[in-house]
């Protein structure tokens, strides 16, 4: 049996302090799910006493799930494909075409990274209203694929650098061109990164709420988090639907996680190596 050292010792205590601290609120959080008003008041314990699931079937119909759901499907879907299919393109042409300001262009994009989006919120509502997409779900979907381009750039050109140069060159010796080498050869080898930039695009989206906030006035094309809003913004707001109404919005993004959990793994991993 291997020994650990001590530095070893204090990192795994310190990730299990961390991991505990992390799961915590959320465990209140699918407690709560679980409680009627009455107990959610009480607190002071986290497994429930009585459970019920009469609190997830009342949210579920006050939240008006599918309505919103839908939407925010839409808003999520659209913003990963414009992202893969944009920054896809990008991070080929980076990675493996020589043009003019390539360098500059490239550390530009990543330089973004560090640009707080909070800071561009103002100027960008004032150009979606010149364009005439405020409060519409291109309003979102455009600003949220621009947002996603610097860590896609990045992770996406890593991903085409790391595959052999002999493959492209077999290819362009057999008379392909640059999108069908794209196409045939680069894309299904970069399909672990492409996985791991669609999960991290989904994830974010879906829980976005200070853009659809400031944007969205419609109640028609609200997405789930705004639905939660709404819903906990009542006259006496009912902690345990609140929590209900949390747990149903985080379901969808948790099932996508462990679906694709060996594809985000591996392109992470892939990133980090290259």
């Amino acid at each position: 049996m291997r020994r650990l050292s001590a530095g070893a010792v204090v990192a795994y205590a310190a990730l299990a302090v961390y991991a505990v601290v992390s799961l915590y609120p959320f465990a209140w959080m699918v407690s709560g799910a679980f409680k009627d008003r009455l107990e959610i008041l009480e607190g002071g314990h986290l497994i429930p006493r009585r459970p019920t699931l009469a609190t997830l079937a009342d949210t579920w119909s006050r939240l008006h799930f599918f309505d919103y759901f839908l939407n925010s499907l839409k808003v999520t879907g659209l913003t990963v494909l414009g992202v893969l299919v944009v920054y896809s393109l990008a991070g080929y042409a980076f990675a493996m075409v020589d043009f003019p300001g390539r360098r500059f262009v490239f550390w530009f994009f990543v330089a973004l990274l560090f640009v707080p989006s909070i800071t561009v919120l103002l100027p960008l509502t004032i150009l979606e209203n010149k364009l005439n997409i405020l409060g519409t779900h291109t309003g979102l979907i455009l600003p949220f694929v621009n947002g996603t381009a610097p860590l896609a750039v990045l992770m996406l050109t890593a991903a085409f650098r790391a595959v052999p140069h002999d493959l492209h060159d077999a290819a362009t010796a057999d008379g392909a061109g640059e999108l069908r080498i794209f196409w045939r050869v680069y894309l299904p080898l970069a399909r672990p990164t492409l996985i791991t930039i669609g999960v991290l695009t989904a994830v974010p989206t879906w829980n976005e709420y200070v853009l659809t906030r400031v944007s969205l006035n419609d109640e028609s094309r609200y997405t789930l988090p705004l639905a939660l809003e709404r819903l906990a913004s009542g006259t006496v707001p009912s902690y345990n639907e609140i929590m209900a109404g949390s747990l149903i919005l985080v379901v969808p993004v948790i099932v996508l996680f462990l679906a694709l959990q060996r594809y985000f793994v591996n392109g992470l991993s892939g990133a980090v190596k290259n």
